[in-house]
């Protein structure tokens, strides 16, 4: 079986940080969020992957990722000219899929859930697909599923009096009928094709449909919020892990994961919290719970919780950081003691 990860798109939920990036390599645990789809694929036995990119930054996908040898992967980038929908960039694989099934995964999706099972199912089973539900609590955001008996009875996007909260979530085991299913397809209200039309196509065909609901932790990560939700729910998950560091008069609690050759002096760390290689944290810096620092970071006489600190980043004499995500090689210093939410792009300067 082949595995597709979806990497296009223009991320506009997520500005200023996808100004310079595509929103998929966005850190979370101080790991590009599609990483982690990547790797559950690759747990399931999927090695040979397509990586759709397109929009903005698309070249730092493939300097980020290379050949997928890092990873223990194959990787074959294929370019998506501008975000029509899913069914539009599944129909661009038909060539690298051939006549296998293959298993769609969308690349700003987080899963807290092993899929070897579902996958194996599927491909000992005649079913022309299998979805992933999850219950939610705002359907109208997504695409949903009406279950009859046991069975698929209706899928809608976006609908607004939703008859069921089972969400489509970003991961659809298919075989290769959905490219003629596709070519049956008309552009939506969004100007889209809409994988949940495809879907629907097939089962107004009889064609067989089977889903399973996800039990583990699932976020589709499409605000600054869902990231930093993502990232506590990943540190939560996450063992504790010290490496090679220097530490003076630090008091830890809770899961805390180090890098090497970071330097903890006068700190106190409330886990779960995971910083980089490189560091320097002192001076009576308060961190966590919940953030994740990556390399090359500077932070001194702050207090930081509920939020993502991306590489290579300065933070001084700045109290009562939250909910915040500051992006690479940006600089803070403040003498400021109010609540601070920021959400800064790249190379900003604040002082």
């Amino acid at each position: 079986m082949k595995g597709i990860i979806l990497h296009g798109g223009f991320g506009t939920r997520l500005r200023p940080f996808t100004h310079t990036m595509p929103k998929q390599l966005l850190p979370i645990a101080n790991k590009p969020m599609s990483q982690y789809g990547i790797e559950i694929l690759k747990n399931s036995g999927i090695t040979d992957i397509a990586i759709i990119i397109g929009g903005n930054n698309s070249d730092k996908v493939k300097n980020y990722y290379g050949n997928g040898d890092g990873i223990g992967v194959k990787f074959t980038y294929i370019y998506q000219e501008f975000p029509k929908g899913i069914s539009q960039a599944i129909s661009l694989c038909e060539e690298f899929v051939q006549n296998e099934k293959f298993v769609v995964f969308l690349g700003d999706n987080i899963l807290k859930q092993n899929i070897s099972e579902i996958k194996e199912k599927f491909e000992n089973s005649e079913s022309d697909a299998t979805i992933l539900l999850c219950e939610v609590e705002n359907p109208s955001q997504f695409g949903i599923a009406e279950i009859d008996g046991g069975e698929i009875k209706k899928i809608t996007e976006k609908p607004k009096n939703s008859p069921s909260n089972l969400a489509v979530i970003g991961i659809y085991f298919l075989t290769p009928k959905i490219f003629n299913t596709i070519k049956k397809l008309k552009p939506s209200w969004r100007n889209e094709l809409e994988i949940t039309d495809a879907l629907q196509i097939l089962l107004d065909e009889n064609k067989k449909i089977e889903f399973e609901v996800v039990t583990g932790f699932w976020k589709d990560t499409g605000t600054p919020k869902d990231i930093i939700n993502a990232n506590k729910a990943i540190l939560e998950d996450m063992d504790s892990l010290v490496k090679e560091t220097i530490e003076e008069n630090v008091i830890k609690n809770g899961k805390i994961s180090v890098g090497n050759n970071t330097i903890l002096k006068n700190v106190k760390l409330s886990g779960p919290i995971i910083i980089g290689d490189n560091c320097e944290i002192s001076n009576e810096s308060q961190i966590g719970p919940n953030v994740s620092i990556g390399d090359n970071c500077k932070i001194s006489k702050s207090h930081i919780e509920n939020s993502i600190i991306m590489s290579n980043c300065k933070i001084e004499q700045t109290r009562n950081i939250s909910n915040s995500i500051i992006a690479y090689d940006t600089e803070i210093i403040s003498n400021s003691n109010n609540d601070k939410n920021y959400f800064l792009g790249e190379n900003s300067k604040i002082n």
